[in-house]
């Protein structure tokens, strides 16, 4: 039997990941298309306090490798956030899949009563039981780099819709 936590996270991560990567090759052509120096979109922001598309793109990555790592109780994988271009962030996208494809549901059997400890240590630390760092952390704070990420550049003038966000299901 899969697990509710396994299927609840890994495939959604990889279906809203893969259009991710297809929303930045939009991205990437419509700078080519249009003659936009491709900076300018991957370091554009919805508003001046926010991170820009570059640093939307690695959180969302990151939240993949933590949520799906400490879910499957495997090691987090550490990886440098250094990516400063669309291919860049490609590669960073496909590390993150091919992580997701290294985990099975049989890993992640008994996790939603495993205890998941954030910034652990700190004055922030936070424990919680796995269903609910899934379903009330982890997946609303991935959703949120990931929307945003499609926002800054839908905002940007990409012809991307809903259906480019959602990817396949």
């Amino acid at each position: 039997m899969t697990s509710s936590i396994y299927s609840a996270s890994v495939p959604v991560f990889k279906q809203m990941l893969t259009a991710l990567s297809e929303v930045l090759k939009k991205a990437e052509a419509h700078a080519t298309e249009k003659n936009i120096e491709p900076n300018a979109l991957l370091q554009a922001r919805l508003f001046p306090d926010m991170f820009p598309l570059v640093r939307q793109v690695q959180i969302a990555a990151d939240f993949t490798k933590g949520v799906s790592s400490r879910l499957a109780g495997v090691e987090v994988p550490s990886w440098p956030d250094t990516e400063v271009t669309f291919a860049d962030l490609q590669a960073l996208i496909a590390k993150a899949l091919a992580h997701l494809g290294t985990l099975d549901a049989a890993q992640f059997e008994g996790s939603e009563n495993k205890e998941i400890v954030l910034r652990p240590g700190t004055p922030k630390e936070k424990k919680l039981v796995g269903s609910t760092y899934l379903q009330n952390y982890g997946l609303p704070q991935f959703f949120f780099h990931v929307t945003t990420a499609y926002a800054i550049l839908r905002h940007n003038g990409v012809e991307i819709g809903k259906r480019d966000y959602m990817g396949s299901y």
